[in-house]
């Protein structure tokens, strides 16, 4: 329980990450073609409009194991007081944001990127307090 008390914040930032990654990671698996669909859209009028499919598998297996090392970090955390998969996992949570602001900027949705950003703040928290 002492080092669930002087790592909560690290813990509540992974958990965060650990919600926002595998939600986003199964609901792309459940609903394959609903999110293509719609980002084909999204991406219509960009030069992506030919990558979604793999644009959006690269950016399933960066939730996924952003989601992961994350899940890994808490327990790492929790019972060895060690944070090496923590950092890991906000490292790659953080580049997996910047892929989709990057793709959330060049689609011109500015609201959508501004929503992102707000989950890079705590990711970015994560990786400062976990090196």
């Amino acid at each position: 329980m002492e080092t669930l008390q002087h790592n909560a914040a690290e813990v509540l930032i992974l958990l965060l990450l650990v919600i926002t990654f595998l939600q986003s990671g199964i609901d792309k698996i459940t609903d394959w073609k609903g999110n293509i669909s719609w980002l084909r859209g999204h991406f219509s009028e960009t030069f992506l409009k030919d990558m979604v499919p793999l644009s959006v598998a690269i950016v399933l297996i960066l939730e996924i194991i952003s989601g992961v090392l994350c899940l890994l970090g808490i327990v790492q955390l929790l019972t060895q007081n060690n944070t090496p998969m923590g950092f890991y996992g906000a490292i790659v949570s953080c580049l997996t944001l910047l892929i989709l602001l990057f793709g959330q900027r060049i689609a011109k949705d500015y609201e959508g990127a501004k929503t992102i950003v707000v989950y890079f703040i705590p990711a970015v928290a994560g990786v400062y307090l976990l090196q």
